[in-house]
């Protein structure tokens, strides 16, 4: 299953950040375990995509999150950035503190799916009625998230320095006129006491052959920032359009300009870059 290949990536990151386990078996071990709490976390997975919520709203993912890690035994934050959940696992042994991060969002999409756990849900964003979809994968590296802090925390006595578990909220963006996701979260003090010295995320890629893994250090995958641009047109009866200022011409051409940020304005050898408008 793809949960389980991305579920032992998590583990792998923490047991591969510095010296920890000195276990000929470890490999074995941490497969096994995948295996065993695949079920469980296919399951998480289900139960957080039929009832996704939006950036800075999500508070019963944030509950259901947060109760999990502390039956685990965890140091548990709520309220970071919100609705985020950090959860803290102090290993046996001295070492360094390494974070796993995956978001918790959903997005205003309405689903049209023939799945028993397809969302209905529906609220309000932007003051419209829309309905709510696990439409990025979230729900996963939820679920992946919290079987991770499971099979770590089962290993407490081996792990040489702590695990932080950051469950980020609004990672699609929060809503007008609202603070929220990664920057809050660091804002607020995330990366600190204890202080973190590596963090990994992952994301589910649906066109990734299972069992193929593809990773890179640093940035990774295109970052959102919005831009709206208002045209104001001039009107005229349909049959003398020379005295109207069309917007919608103008809107065409702005879209088509725009396009050459990517293919004429940035070295794509050194640099990555995605222009898109997303709606008129």
């Amino acid at each position: 299953m793809r949960s389980k290949c991305f579920l032992i990536l998590a583990l792998a990151a923490v047991f591969s950040s510095a010296p920890r386990v000195q276990s000929s078996n470890l490999p074995d071990r941490i497969a096994a375990a995948a295996d065993a709490i695949d079920p469980q976390v296919i399951a998480w997975r289900r139960d957080f995509h039929q009832h996704p919520e939006l950036g800075n709203r999500e508070f019963r993912t944030a509950a259901i999150i947060a109760e999990h890690l502390r039956s685990l035994g965890l140091q548990v934050q709520t309220n970071v950035a919100k609705t985020g959940v950090v959860g803290l696992l102090t290993g046996a042994k001295p070492g360094p503190v390494v974070a796993l991060r995956a978001d918790m969002d959903g997005l205003p999409v309405t689903e049209r799916t023939p799945l028993p756990f397809a969302s209905k849900v529906k609220t309000q964003y932007n003051n419209q009625e829309v309905g709510v979809m696990h439409a990025c994968g979230h729900d996963t590296h939820i679920a992946i998230l919290m079987g991770a802090a499971q099979i770590l925390a089962g290993m407490r006595d081996e792990l040489a320095g702590s695990v932080k578990f950051i469950f980020q909220p609004a990672e699609e963006g929060a809503p007008v006129g609202e603070e929220g996701g990664a920057e809050l979260m660091v804002k607020e003090g995330v990366l600190e006491n204890p202080k973190v010295d590596a963090i990994f995320g992952l994301h589910i890629n649906a066109v990734t052959e299972v069992g193929v893994i593809s990773y890179r250090a640093g940035g990774i995958m295109a970052s959102v920032n919005d831009a709206q641009i208002v045209i104001k047109g001039k009107s005229s009866h349909g049959a003398a359009p020379w005295n109207s200022v069309d917007p919608i011409v103008v809107a065409a051409q702005i879209i088509n300009n725009l396009q050459t940020i990517v293919s004429r304005n940035i070295e794509l050898t050194e640099n990555a870059a995605v222009v898109t408008i997303g709606s008129i």
